[in-house]
C-alpha cells in the first residue's frame, strides 16, 4: 500500500541570501583508609605527566619534602613502571596548588594503564586524601562554519537546543556509522566527505523517477508533486523536499570546516537508503532497508558494507505497526542497531501513527526554540524523548525552523543550498546523532535498551511544560548529559526532586555514603543557591548540571569542615542541577535546600 510520508508536512523556509609518616615500599596496614581516586581524566590513546596529590591536614607529607618524596618514591615503585631509556621512572614535586594538594610531574609519559596503576598506588598512602590526573582542558569547541551562529540555534540555545557544544569537548561520532532511511541524498560540498556507499530501495518507478529499480545509487532524484491529488485525496502540488539531505546534515554535516553548517555527530558518517520518492514509499521498501541497514540479509542486495549502530526513520504514516513493520524493527534490535523514528506531524496521539508506535523503537516528538511542544507533533505515552523541531513562522526566522543542508531545484537536483525546515522529520535526527555522540564514547556498544534508559535518565525537562493531555516524552535531549553518563558507565543514579526553597531534613550516612537529589531550574531562573545545614557529622556538598554529581565529577562543591556548606550559580542554566551529600565522615540529620529566584 502506498502510504503517505510525514516529511509531506515538513514546513520549509529558505535561506536568506549571502548564508587531570614515613612509608615503606610495602603494603600498608590493612586499617588503612585509601584516599579516593578519579580516572576521570584518563582517556586510551593519550599520555601523562603530571598528577595531583592531596596529603591530609596535618599529615607529615604537608610539612617535610623528604616524607612527600618517600611517599611519591614507594607509590611509583609498587606501580611497576617500565624503564625509559634505560633508567627507572621518578617522580618529584613540581609545585603546591592554591587547594593545599602537590602538583607531582614523572620523568616520562605514562599511558592510561600505567596513569592508573600510579594512582592507585598513591592512594594507597593513608596520609592521601585524593589523587587525579592533572587534565588538560581545551577551548570549548565552536564550529567556524559560516552559518553555525546565526541559524542552528537547536544545537547550542539555552532554551530549546540540545546542549551539543558541552558534548563536543568528549565526543564527535567518530568510528560511528547511522543510517538515514529518506529520499535519498544530494551531492554536497559539506557533506560528501561523511557520506558512505548506500543503496536505492525503492522498487517501484513511479515513486523512483530514476526509471529503474532498486541500485546501489542513493541519490535523490527529486520526489516533487506535479499534480494535484495524485498521491491520496487532497495531496497538493509541491516541489522537491530534498528531505534526506536535510536530515543526514543533522546528524553528520562536516563541521569546523568554515562553511555552511554543523551536524550534531559531525564526526560519524552516514549511509544513506533510499526509501521515499514521489509520493512518499512503500512498507515493503523501508522494512527491506532497515534489516539491511542493520547488517542483515535482503535477497537480491549487496550486503551493507558498513551496519548501522543508528537507524534514522523520518516518515511515517497512518495506521497500526504492521507486522512487516515490526518484524524488521525486531531483527535491527537484535542485530545491535537503535532505531529512531519522527513521531509524525499530525497533531494526534502517536497510537494511531506507524512506525512511531512501534515497539522497541525510540519514538521523538518536537519542540520549539521556547522549549514548548510544536503545534504540529504527535504525542501520547509512547513517546519516548522530544528534540527541536521548529515551531514555524509563530517563532520567526531563523528560530522557527530547524536548519541544514539541501538543494534549490524544484524539481532535478540543481545547486547545494542551506534551508530550514520543521517537523519531528527535523526532531528525530538530533535524537540519531545524540546517539552516535554516545556510542562514540562506550567502552563497548550500548544495546538500544541501554541508549534508551539513557537518553531518558539524561533528558532536560521541558522549559515549557507540555500540556497533560500531550505528553512528548521524558524531556528535551541532552546530549552532553548523556555523553557524560555514557563516559561515567551508565545513566545517573536516582535523585530524589527538590522543590524550590523546601529544606528537607533527615539525610545520614556513613563515610563516603551519597545521598542526591536534583532540582530543576526554569529559563530566565536567577541565584541559584544549594545550601546542607544541622545535623552532625561531616557532610561536603557536590553539584553538577544534567547528570550525577559525585566527589570526583561535578561542577561546583562546598568542602567546608562540618555540614554548612553554600553552592551559588548566579546566572544558572535552565534544566536539572544534581547535587549530592557526599560522607567525608559519617553524618546524620543534615537539611539539604536547594532555592531559586524564579523568573
Amino acid at each position: 500500500m502506498n502510504r503517505k510520508s510525514s516529511s509531506r508536512v515538513s514546513r520549509r523556509r529558505p535561506l536568506v541570501a549571502a548564508l587531570a609518616a614515613i612509608i615503606t615500599f610495602g603494603a600498608f596496614a590493612a586499617t588503612a583508609s585509601a584516599g579516593d581516586v578519579s580516572t576521570a581524566g584518563l582517556r586510551d590513546g593519550e599520555t601523562y605527566d603530571r598528577f595531583i596529590v592531596k596529603y591530609r591536614d596535618g599529615s607529615s607529607a604537608r610539612t617535610s619534602s623528604a616524607t612527600l618524596q618517600r611517599s611519591l618514591v614507594g607509590a611509583v615503585s609498587r606501580a611497576s613502571l617500565g624503564p625509559s631509556n634505560g633508567k627507572a621512572v621518578s617522580a618529584a614535586k613540581l609545585r603546591r596548588l592554591g587547594i593545599g594538594a602537590e602538583l607531582v610531574q614523572t620523568s616520562r609519559k605514562l599511558d592510561r594503564v600505567e596513569a592508573e596503576s600510579l594512582l592507585r598506588q598513591l592512594a594507597t598512602d593513608p596520609e592521601v586524601e585524593f589523587v587525579e590526573v592533572d587534565a588538560k582542558r581545551y577551548a570549548r569547541l565552536v564550529p567556524n562554519d559560516t552559518y553555525y551562529n546565526q541559524y542552528q540555534w537547536h544545537f547550542k540555545d539555552p532554551v530549546g537546543g540540545i546542549n551539543l557544544p558541552a558534548a563536543w569537548d568528549n565526543a564527535t561520532g567518530a568510528g560511528v556509522v547511522v543510517a538515514v532511511l529518506d529520499t535519498g541524498i544530494t551531492a554536497h560540498s559539506d557533506m560528501d566527505a561523511n557520506i558512505l556507499p548506500g543503496y536505492d530501495f525503492i522498487s517501484d518507478t513511479f515513486v523512483s523517477r530514476d526509471g529503474d529499480g532498486r541500485d546501489a545509487n542513493p541519490r535523490d532524484e527529486g520526489d516533487w508533486n506535479p499534480v494535484a491529488g495524485e498521491c491520496y485525496a487532497g495531496s497538493p502540488v509541491q516541489d522537491s523536499s530534498w528531505h534526506g539531505t536535510h536530515v543526514a546534515g543533522t546528524v553528520a554535516e562536516v563541521s569546523n570546516n568554515a562553511k555552511g553548517m554543523a551536524g550534531g555527530a559531525f564526526n560519524a558518517k552516514v549511509v544513506p537508503a533510499r526509501v521515499l520518492g514521489r509520493c512518499g514509499g512503500y512498507t515493503s521498501d523501508i522494512s527491506d532497508a532497515v534489516i539491511w541497514a542493520s547488517g542483515g540479509t535482503v535477497a537480491g542486495v549487496p550486503a551493507n558494507a558498513n551496519p548501522a549502530e543508528v537507524i534514522n526513520l523520518s516518515l511515517g504514516g497512518s495506521g497500526a505497526c504492521s507486522a512487516v513493520e515490526q518484524n524488521a524493527f525486531n531483527i535491527a534490535i537484535a542485530n545491535g542497531s537503535t532505531v529512531v523514528v519522527a513521531a509524525g506531524n499530525d497533531a494526534s496521539n502517536v497510537n494511531g501513527f506507524s512506525p512511531g508506535n512501534c515497539a522497541g523503537v525510540i519514538t521523538v516528538g518536537a519542540t520549539r526554540i521556547t522549549g514548548g511542544i510544536a503545534s504540529y507533533s504527535n504525542y501520547g505515552t509512547r513517546i519516548d524523548i522530544s528534540a527541536p523541531g521548529g515551531g514555524g513562522s509563530v517563532d520567526g526566522n531563523p528560530g522557527g525552523y530547524v536548519w541544514s543542508a539541501g538543494n534549490a531545484g524544484t524539481t532535478v537536483p540543481t545547486t547545494e543550498t542551506y534551508f530550514g525546515m520543521g517537523g519531528t522529520s527535523m526532531a528525530a535526527p538530533h535524537v540519531a546523532a545524540v546517539v552516535a555522540l554516545m556510542q562514540s564514547v562506550a567502552e563497548t556498544p550500548l544495546t538500544p535498551a541501554q541508549v534508551l534508559a539513557v537518553l531518558k535518565s539524561t533528558a532536560r525537562p521541558f522549559p515549557v511544560a507540555p500540556p497533560a493531555n500531550r505528553p512528548i516524552g521524558a524531556g528535551i535531549v541532552n546530549a552532553a548529559a548523556a555523553v557524560q553518563a555514557v563516559m561515567g558507565g551508565g545513566e545517573p543514579p536516582t535523585a530524589t526532586p527538590l522543590t524550590n526553597n523546601v529544606a528537607i531534613g533527615g539525610n545520614a550516612g556513613a563515610k563516603d555514603a551519597v545521598v542526591q537529589y536534583a532540582l530543576v531550574v526554569p529559563a530566565g531562573a536567577k541565584n541559584l543557591s544549594f545550601i546542607s545545614f544541622g545535623g552532625s557529622g561531616n557532610a561536603d556538598v557536590y553539584v553538577k548540571f544534567g547528570s550525577a554529581a559525585t566527589a570526583t565529577n561535578y561542577d561546583l562543591r562546598s568542602v567546608r569542615p562540618g555540614n554548612n556548606e553554600v553552592v551559588n550559580i548566579a546566572n544558572p542554566q535552565a534544566g536539572t542541577y544534581y547535587v549530592s551529600l557526599v560522607g567525608k565522615t559519617a553524618f546524620s540529620n543534615v537539611s539539604v535546600r536547594g532555592s531559586f529566584t524564579a523568573p
